[in-house]
């Protein structure tokens, strides 16, 4: 099987020949092949340059193909700033009262270099691959998420906890489910194999189970359901422990879930079943970038034999790898994974 014969099989539920292995090593990819992010992300040469380096350098099955987590926000109007070496990050409020959202128009985000750079370097990822490599091209944020950031987390948080704003809620988050749908549609574009998104600020260190249910869920479902209408299998990504919202994640329609370390990987496991696929969840700072070879074979080891009895799972870190993990780290977990072979 190729790298992405083994990704597709583990994400429809069939058996790969070993253990596939996709990565979020965006930051490490940029770092290692020389660029800063300012570089990476303005060029999609140059960032399409960094994947593949990075998958001939570690020998990956799949990628995901990812920027920063402001770049819907900012094509929406959110301020942005671009620090040289880092992501850029949402800083300060587009909306400085909820309200605004009645002046809102409908999102046009085509135009904005981040969009085009981004989805370009897919494209070219992909051109360059084939069907050798898995290529998941990753939408950004999910509408809590960007409402999060239109509105300033502080205010949005506020915003969540006051019935009587409760209308504009919803319609903020309408507006942003319009802007994440164009991404999607932009991104389906590229002829990459698979669509993600992340919505880390619903998670249960932020709200509540119940105010996912109501205020996040909903919408993350109407984003997924235009993927699947556009072909394409989903991965859903919410950073810190996860364990209370599994169940309505899976609930969404998507069909993986990537899971921070901070989950707990049986229950996981238990819940998922064989309704999705688990990606993750290796501590990417505690395990990754200052562990050791052996500790990450130890803990890459353990994470297979919870999943050892189903297919549906591919071996990854529990959130974006960091730009100064040793290489000899991430190829101690790809040996792991691809050492577990499949009769």
């Amino acid at each position: 099987m190729t790298g992405c014969q083994r990704i597709m099989a583990a994400m429809e539920g069939r058996w790969p020949d070993r253990v596939p292995v996709m990565l979020h090593d965006f930051m490490m990819a940029a770092r290692q092949s020389g660029v800063t992010m300012a570089q990476f992300r303005s060029d999609p040469a140059v960032m399409s340059r960094c994947f593949i380096e990075a998958v001939e350098r570690h020998g990956h099955d799949g990628m995901l193909v990812d920027m920063d987590t402001a770049t819907v926000a900012g094509a929406m109007g959110a301020p942005v700033t671009f620090p040289d070496d880092s992501p850029a990050v949402v800083h300060g409020a587009m909306l400085t009262e909820l309200a605004q959202v009645n002046d809102l128009q409908p999102p046009d985000i085509s135009s904005y270099p981040g969009v085009q750079a981004w989805t370009e370097a897919v494209r070219l990822i992909k051109q360059h691959f084939g069907d050798a490599v898995a290529v998941r091209g990753n939408c950004d944020q999910l509408p809590f998420s960007l409402a999060s950031m239109l509105r300033g987390t502080e205010n949005w948080m506020l915003d969540l906890a006051d019935p009587d704003s409760e209308e504009l809620v919803h319609r903020l988050l309408a507006h942003c489910t319009q802007g994440a749908n164009e991404f999607v549609r932009l991104m389906a574009q590229t002829g990459c194999d698979m669509l993600s998104h992340g919505d880390s600020p619903c998670g249960p260190e932020m709200i509540s189970s119940a105010m996912y249910r109501r205020f996040s869920m909903p919408y993350e479902k109407r984003v997924i359901d235009l993927v699947h209408e556009l072909g394409f299998m989903h991965v859903l990504h919410i950073c810190g422990r996860t364990d209370s919202i599994i169940a309505d994640m899976l609930d969404t329609g998507t069909d993986a879930l990537e899971l921070d370390y901070k989950t707990d990987a049986q229950r996981a496991h238990d819940l998922m079943a064989d309704r999705a696929t688990f990606i993750g969840n290796l501590d990417p700072s505690g395990v990754l970038a200052r562990g050791t070879p052996e500790l990450v074979t130890q803990k890459a080891e353990a994470l297979l034999d919870i999943f050892a009895d189903t297919p549906r799972f591919i071996m990854n870190a529990g959130c974006a790898i960091p730009p100064t993990t040793p290489s000899e780290n991430l190829r101690a977990m790809v040996d792991a994974a691809h050492a577990r072979v499949h009769q």
